[in-house]
C-alpha cells in the first residue's frame, strides 16, 4: 500500500538479493511510518527478489542492470521531493528520516550523507569505516554505502547518477558538492563487510584505493569495473 504523500523517498537497487531482501525492507518499516515510502528497483534479478519485496515496499520497478540506471528510475518512479539512495546491504540507524529532514531544512543543505559502520569479524573494519568518515568529512565526497541523499531539484541540477559501473556515487557527489557542501551527519548507518572480508580487507582497501585515484586522474570508469570485477574474482 502506498504511503499517502511521502516527503522522503527511499531507493533500492537490487539483484538476486533474495536471501537478504526481507530483513533489509522489514528494517525500513520505522521509515515508512515516519512518512518514507520505500522504492524497490530490481536489475533483472534470477531468483525470488521481486516477489519477496513486493509485500514489503510501495514499489517494485525493474530497470537496465547497473546500480546508476536503477537508482535514475528509482528516482523517476519516486514521489517525494526528498530522494535517500540505499544499499540492500546498508541498515539505516534509528531516527534516520528525521536526521535527513532536519539536515535538509537547514539554509543552504541540500544533500548529505551519514557516517558508516561496517559490521564483520575482522578488526580491521572499524579503522576502514573511521578512515571512510574521516575522507569524507574532509572531501566533501560520499560513498553509496553512506546513504546520500539530496533533495530532487538538486539531484536533476547535478544532472542525476551518471550512466557508468563504478564510481557513480563519487561522481555524483563531485557534482552535488559544486552545489553546496553536504550535510555530514554522525548517526551511523550499517553496512555488511562482506566484499571486504571476500576479498581480504587489506586486499581490498587497497584495491579501492588504487581504483579511486586512477578514477580521479582520469581512468576510464568502464575500464576499472572490470579490473574491480577480476581482482574480486581472482581473490
Amino acid at each position: 500500500m502506498l504511503v499517502s504523500q511521502p516527503f522522503l523517498s527511499i531507493v533500492m537497487p537490487v539483484l538476486d538479493e533474495q536471501d537478504g531482501i526481507v530483513p533489509a525492507l522489514e528494517a525500513l518499516a520505522g521509515a515508512r511510518a515516519s512518512g518514507a515510502e520505500v522504492v524497490v528497483v530490481d536489475g533483472g534479478s534470477r531468483d525470488a527478489t521481486r516477489a519477496l519485496a513486493r509485500p514489503l515496499a510501495d514499489r517494485v520497478i525493474e530497470a537496465p542492470r547497473g546500480r546508476a540506471r536503477q537508482m535514475n528510475a528509482g528516482a523517476d518512479a519516486a514521489r517525494a521531493a526528498w530522494l535517500l539512495f540505499l544499499h540492500a546491504d546498508t541498515r539505516l540507524p534509528e531516527g534516520a528520516v528525521a536526521e535527513v529532514e532536519s539536515a535538509l531544512r537547514q539554509p543552504g543543505r541540500c544533500w548529505g550523507r551519514f557516517d558508516v559502520r561496517i559490521e564483520g569479524r575482522d578488526p580491521m573494519l572499524r579503522v576502514v569505516a573511521c578512515a571512510m568518515n574521516a575522507r569524507s568529512r574532509w572531501s566533501g565526497i560520499a560513498t553509496g554505502d553512506q546513504a546520500l541523499f539530496a533533495t530532487r531539484e538538486a539531484f536533476e541540477r547535478a544532472g542525476r547518477f551518471p550512466d557508468i559501473p563504478l564510481m557513480e556515487d563519487v561522481a555524483l557527489s563531485r557534482a552535488l558538492k559544486r552545489i553546496a557542501r553536504p550535510a555530514c551527519l554522525r548517526a551511523r548507518v550499517a553496512t555488511s563487510g562482506r566484499r571486504w572480508e571476500r576479498g581480504g580487507t587489506l586486499r581490498t582497501i587497497l584495491l579501492m584505493w588504487r581504483l579511486r585515484l586512477a578514477y580521479a586522474l582520469g581512468a576510464d570508469p568502464h575500464g576499472l569495473a572490470r579490473r574491480y570485477g577480476v581482482e574480486r574474482t581472482s581473490s
